[in-house]
């Protein structure tokens, strides 16, 4: 990747089929960094993209924060390289010196755009003799080193659009492969490290595609077996428009930063796309990989749902509460919301226990897409005791000092053992010894008690999830108030 800005889906979503791909078939998995527009560089964007793929459970086995055999694995550390490679394509012929200024250039593309014509380089300096270089050189004149593209290009075999040729000699003018800056272009750059570092196969966005007639005619050039290309199709929003970057809210970031679990992002970006035999929520990565198939790739856009994403996040955060590992860490990732949403507010010690907290997590298993949910307004009665009248119970039930009392006496009966299952058929049973009180009246005035909320978990739930101290406590101060 670039290091113009962070990771966001695009870029997951090609890293990730790298990854999958690799891991099939016993690969090694390369982050290596563009930065040869130094103009562009963001500070701390190569960090936070290895970052975010430690994040996402897919690390690179080489890279610029683990090194490895290849390195250096940032392009703007590897220049020597490729001004050898640039000077051996000069004596070869291949490639030639550059002279025209960005006035001139700039010139051409205005006329190209008037004539309504494609902006090319017209190749000029293509034809000076060894004599003018020279002397141009010896004027000090700024120059850039050009590719020659020879037409006549050889069709390639693209792992997911099949047979392919682009004749860019056609359509294009010569490419600059070095910058005056002494900077590689990414045409030159990709080539001479895939070269050097051994890559057999590159996955990679369609945009490059029509390019890579181009980087094969390099290839060609040096005299290098080229790696195998596939080229993914575009991930798009749900309406086919592209993903906005501008606004924010497809970077993996602000995903970690919402609660979103590694996994469902995984997991979404590969069920709209391609390369497995069927659609499937729920995927884990160990099936993403052992699934994963290079030939089922197909050339339409994938069109990504986020609206989806809550959905996924609740199948892959029910499998984390049900694990006893991931779980203990989901219980501190709770304990620490509880105390940063309502520390300022009296908190019972108890609330924060390794014990109240799983059971909550337990209960609401299947019932929430992100943690995150569990300190909503609508959980606050877990952590924050709601304060009820009296007055209040008695608009929904005059009975409501007779049901305090039955379910008192239900809770110290039952204190050892609460289930929800058998909670449900003694208030059942609780409800036939009410005068007048309706089943569904005593659920809203319980409910009221224990919660101070008209919707909620049953009310079987609650009184599980409290506990049966916490439930008479309740009662009490309600019915005292």
């Amino acid at each position: 990747p670039t290091i113009t800005g962070f990771l966001h889906l695009g870029g997951l979503r090609t890293a990730l089929y790298n990854y999958i791909f690799a891991k099939k078939y016993q690969g090694t998995f390369i982050l290596r960094v563009e930065d040869t527009d130094q103009n562009r560089v963001v500070p701390g964007a190569a960090e936070g993209i290895e970052d975010m793929l430690n994040w996402a459970g897919i690390p690179p086995d080489e890279s610029p924060g683990r090194g490895g055999p290849a390195g250096p694995y940032v392009q703007s550390l590897r220049l020597e390289l490729y001004r050898r490679a640039s000077t051996a394509l000069l004596d070869s012929g291949a490639a030639y010196r550059c002279f025209c200024s960005p006035q001139r250039l700039e010139l051409l593309r205005r006329d190209a755009l008037r004539s309504q014509q494609t902006p090319r380089y017209d190749n000029r300096c293509r034809h000076l003799t060894p004599t003018e270089v020279a002397q141009k050189l010896s004027q000090g004149l700024d120059c850039v080193i050009r590719f020659r593209l020879e037409k006549g290009v050889e069709p390639f075999q693209d792992l997911v659009y099949g047979w392919n040729k682009h004749e860019v000699a056609e359509v294009e003018g010569d490419p600059v492969i070095l910058k005056g800056d002494g900077f590689p272009t990414y045409h030159l750059a990709n080539v001479v490290d895939d070269h050097y570092m051994g890559i057999t196969h590159v996955l990679r966005g369609t945009e490059w595609l029509a390019s890579t007639s181009k980087h094969l005619l390099l290839y060609k050039a040096f005299g290098w077996e080229p790696p195998q290309f596939g080229h993914l199709p575009l991930l798009l929003n749900r309406d086919g428009g592209k993903l906005s970057k501008r606004q924010g809210d497809i970077f993996l970031e602000c995903f970690a930063r919402d609660g979103f679990l590694p996994e469902a992002l995984l997991d979404i970006v590969t069920n709209c796309g391609s390369g497995f035999s069927e659609k499937q929520m729920g995927r884990t990565l160990e099936e993403l990989i052992s699934q994963f198939e290079v030939g089922r790739i197909t050339t339409h856009s994938a069109l990504l749902d986020l609206e989806a994403l809550p959905e996924f996040n609740r199948i892959h955060l029910t499998r984390h509460i049900e694990n006893q590992g991931l779980r203990q860490k989901l219980i501190r990732e709770l304990q620490g919301l509880v105390e940063l949403i309502y520390g300022d507010q009296q908190v019972d010690p108890h609330v924060l226990e390794n014990e109240y907290v799983e059971r909550v997590l337990l209960l609401r298993k299947g019932h929430i897409s992100l943690l995150k949910n569990l300190v909503s307004s609508d959980y606050s009665y877990l952590w924050v005791r709601p304060s009820v009248s009296r007055q209040q119970l008695q608009t929904i039930s005059a009975e409501a000092d007779e049901i305090g009392k039955l379910v008192l006496g239900l809770m110290t009966r039952q204190a050892a053992a609460l289930t929800v299952e058998e909670l449900n058929k003694d208030l059942r049973s609780l409800q036939r010894q009410t005068r007048e009180t309706k089943y569904s009246s005593m659920m809203q005035l319980l409910r009221l008690v224990l919660s101070g909320r008209q919707h909620g978990p049953s009310v079987a739930e609650m009184m599980v999830m409290l506990g049966a101290e916490e439930v008479c406590g309740r009662i009490h101060r309600a019915l005292s108030s």
